[in-house]
Parts: C-alpha cells; structure tokens; sequence
C-alpha cells in the first residue's frame, strides 16, 4: 500500500536540463551528449558530483569543469553549463503532484547546487518565485547540496525514507535517470523511470489507483 510518493526535481517536474545541454552543444558545435559524457565520467568524484555535494565552490566548479572539457577537446566553462541547469514547470506534473498531495505524503530528493536561486537554481526572480510555490507543496526536501550526499548514495535515500516516517516499501519514486533509480528499489521502493510526462502519469496511476485526469 502506497502511503509516499518521492520525486526528482529537474528532469521529473521540469523540463530536463539535458534538453538545455543539447541545445549548447548545437549552438557552439559540440557533439551532442558531450556535456551528459563529461558528467558522467568518474560520476562519484568528478566536478559535478564535487559541487553538488558542496565540497568545492562555484568558482572551482568553473575552473575544474573547465579543464576538464578543455582536455576532451571542447572547451566549456563550468559557469556555462550552470547557466542552463532550471528547467520549465510541467505543468500537467504539477497537477499530478498536487493531487497525490490529498491522498499520501510527497517529497523530493534532488542533486542541486548552491547556484542561482532556490532548490531549483532558477535563473531569476519570477521562475523562483513560480519554482518556489511548488516546492512549499512537499512536506520533506532532501537536497545534495545541504546534506553533502548526492543520488544515487543509497545514505540519501535512507534519510528521505526516515523523514517521511514511512516503510521505503510503502513508497514509489520517479526519477529521470535509472541509476538513480537502483538505490531505491535496493531499499524495496517503486520505482518509475520519467522518459515523458504522459507515460509517467500513466504509470503513477497504475501504482496509486489515482486518476489524475490531467489534460
């Protein structure tokens, strides 16, 4: 019996920030997936995983990202990427979340940065305002760069089971990446990998029993 639903914030109630490293790439000639490569190289230690954990600065962030990139020959300042990381809300998630707020407890985990405003590093004002006002719908937020662990450190996930104060059993997480998704089924969560809003909402709905009904 589901009593918790747990979401991923970019990728799952806004748009991916990997639309936004494509569009990049495109625009200076960079192969496409260049920067998702790069991420994903030494995933535990490299200069993403640093910074979302906290354990260096925007400014080193910038300049190691730098180098990096430099060396796999398309130079990219790490400022430039963290430029393009909000998302847009989908809206149709949104609504998804707030009803599943009237049946069981919701919260997030996400991998962020102390970067831009918010959990969601919005690039502005009015989008924090706007990413704010969905934020303040889940009773718990675990964010890497506060707790210093990031997806998919399974010490993560533990800590979002403990402050819902449910059994990781009676939970279903969404998440746009499957590694992140592999702790939590370890830890006896469901799990739904996000490809798009549609098959996400449908399959929610075969766990919860909810019809969201969402146009």
């Amino acid at each position: 019996m589901i009593k918790a639903v747990l979401w991923d914030f970019g990728g799952v109630i806004t748009t991916s920030p990997f639309e936004a490293f494509n569009r990049y790439e495109a625009e200076h000639g960079i192969p496409t997936d260049f920067i998702r490569g790069i991420n994903a190289t030494n995933p535990e230690n490299n200069a993403w995983a640093l910074f979302e954990s906290s354990r260096i600065t925007y400014d080193e962030f910038d300049r190691l990202f730098h180098e990096k990139t430099s060396t796999a020959g398309h130079p990219i300042p790490g400022s430039d990427v963290l430029s393009l990381l909000s998302g847009d809300l989908r809206p149709r998630m949104v609504g998804a979340l707030k009803k599943c707020k009237h049946h069981f407890k919701i919260g997030c985990i996400t991998n962020n940065v102390n970067s831009g405003q918010g959990p969601a590093m919005a690039r502005t004002r009015e989008r924090a305002d706007e990413i704010q006002w969905v934020m303040n719908l889940f009773d718990i937020i675990v964010e890497s760069s506060k707790e210093g662990i990031r997806k998919p450190n399974p010490a993560i996930y533990r800590l979002a089971v403990s402050r819902l104060e449910v059994d990781a059993g009676q939970i279903v997480f969404l998440d746009d990446l499957g590694i992140n998704l592999k702790p939590a089924r370890e830890l006896g969560m469901q799990t739904i990998k996000v490809v798009n809003e549609n098959q996400a909402i449908r399959e929610l709905e075969e766990i919860t029993g909810l019809n969201f009904n969402l146009k």
